[in-house]
């Protein structure tokens, strides 16, 4: 493995520090003369911001809103006045079941050393979210490894010579001809090969660094000039806010476990591991004659400490995670919702030959911005690249692709389940005596309802963004 064996692990951890550095609170952690402390604003919100209004009953709404603004700042919610328990709502989409549940309210603990520090270091929860879905998945991998028997791999031969016959009646038996294309061209086979090994675990949290800076560090920025500075100009942030951010984290969450019970119950061979040498069993001739050939992990390849080790389970290509998250962080990257300056067509053009006689009534296509070209290109690209990247490398079949593809769905459908979860992290966090800090939505406001809520953005007119305490 060489320099890969120290460089990978360097690389994960710049990336989770150097995204909590990025990503930090600007407020002051020690509250010095002159500066601002936690205890003068770490919970607290920002006082509202004033609006103008038309009429006499937007004068009520607003003269309300200001109220309620004032009375949540009062002695009464401090923090060492804060009400001991909390109500969790437990749901089951589709099912109907919902309650709610006590838990301890850990914003008692705000001001202690480690509150604070996670307050002005907010993805240091990220980070440890990350690793705690990571391990938990590698360990279930590694449990799984160290159990195999000589059967179970037998099973994955089986299942693996079973997707090759799939894949022939549908005619999309593809990895042989792709593989042997790029090992045509052995310096892109080696670019492919350093892809395959170290792009997915760095070049996700590099992902999840860069939108949560896009969907909350930049907002909080933004929400601060607004308050100290009116401009006629839009807000660049993102109208999406940190549910988006919380959302991807979540699904790629259920995606670890759906893909852990998958392997767990149906374990499959990767395409290289079919021309093993040492294999003699009934199938041996079948599988060799294939002629897949392991270009990561032979002497001229990239194998990575992540994928060559005694606990890694060499039987989980089914389904595949590298497309799997690859195909989440592109269609991300291709629909995050972005500033209005940045989402305005870029032109809007005529198509003269669906009505030759009158082109002025011809329909009219709207060409997306630069910034929006950026992104439908860049989230194209990365999940079509890492599909290459696995069937190039016989490390997956296209099947495991698909399979990764809805795994994927499934998670971005159904990962609010894992709000549940936070009845356990409310108890666990209350035996560490910690508060996490929560992100609070930064949205546009309606001038017309000044009451915080979603309403889109109207072009050349104020709207800064407020805090919604929902």
């Amino acid at each position: 493995m060489g320099a890969g064996a120290f460089l990978e692990p360097l690389t994960v951890v710049v990336l989770l520090f150097g995204g909590a550095w990025i990503n930090r609170s600007p407020d002051s952690f020690s509250g010095t003369k002159g500066a601002t402390s936690f205890e003068d604003d770490a919970d607290i919100p920002d006082l509202p911001l004033a609006r103008e209004v038309e009429s006499k009953e937007e004068l009520d709404i607003e003269t309300q809103r200001l109220s309620r603004s004032k009375r949540s700042l009062s002695p009464s919610l401090l923090p060492g006045q804060e009400e001991t328990w909390r109500g969790r709502e437990i749901k089951i989409p589709g099912l109907g079941y919902r309650r709610t549940v006590q838990t301890p309210n850990t914003a008692v603990f705000r001001n202690r050393l480690l509150s604070r520090l996670l307050h002005k270091f907010p993805f240091l929860v990220e980070a440890w979210y990350w690793a705690l879905i990571y391990w938990v998945y590698q360990l279930g991998r590694a449990f799984t490894a160290v159990t195999l028997v000589e059967g179970t791999v037998h099973v994955a031969r089986r299942h693996a010579l079973q997707l090759i016959k799939i894949e022939q009646h549908l005619h999309i038996f593809w990895e042989l001809p792709i593989q042997r294309f790029f090992m045509s061209m052995p310096r892109l086979m080696t670019g492919i090969n350093w892809l395959y090994s170290f792009i997915h675990i760095p070049g996700t949290i590099l992902f999840l660094v860069s939108l949560y800076y896009y969907t909350i560090t930049r907002n909080r920025f933004v929400q601060r000039r607004s308050a100290q500075h009116e401009t006629g100009l839009a807000p660049s942030g993102s109208p999406a806010g940190p549910w988006l951010y919380e959302a991807r984290r979540r699904t790629m969450a259920t995606c670890n476990l759906l893909a852990f019970v998958v392997f767990t119950v149906w374990p499959c061979m990767p395409p290289r591991l079919l021309s093993d040498p040492g294999f003699v069993g009934p199938d041996a001739d079948t599988a060799k004659s294939f002629g897949f050939v392991d270009t990561v992990h032979g002497q001229e390849g990239a194998s990575s400490v992540w994928t060559q080790n005694r606990f890694c389970n060499q039987y989980a290509a089914m389904p595949s995670l590298h497309f799997g998250y690859s195909l989440l962080v592109g269609l991300t990257i291709m629909t995050i919702p972005l500033a209005p300056h940045h989402s305005q067509p870029w032109r809007t053009v005529r198509v003269p030959f669906f009505n030759h006689s009158h082109p002025n009534l011809s329909p009219k296509v709207n060409l997306p911005s630069t910034t929006r070209m950026l992104c439908l290109t860049l989230g194209f690209l990365y999940p079509f690249t890492i599909l290459i990247a696995i069937v190039a490398t016989a490390n997956h079949f296209v099947l495991d692709a698909v399979a990764g593809a809805i795994v994927c769905y499934v998670g971005w459908k159904f990962n609010d389940l894992l709000l549940n979860l936070l009845v356990v992290e409310d108890w666990f966090l209350w035996c560490l005596r910690i508060h996490k800090p929560v992100q609070a939505p930064f949205e546009p406001t309606s001038s017309k309802s000044g009451l915080g809520l979603k309403s889109g953005w109207e072009p050349g007119k104020k709207q800064p963004y407020v805090v919604n305490a929902a």
